[in-house]
């Protein structure tokens, strides 16, 4: 694998992992919401 590979994918692959974890730190917020509400 070539490292400008590597350079393009990286930020790439963070951004989603940050995005994927704010997604779910929010929708665990919800859950939890929701949970207490019922």
């Amino acid at each position: 694998m070539d490292w400008r590979v590597v350079v393009v994918l990286l930020p790439v692959i963070i951004a989603a992992g940050w995005a994927g974890f704010n997604i779910a730190a929010a929708a665990l917020t919800q859950v939890k919401t929701f949970l207490s509400k019922s």
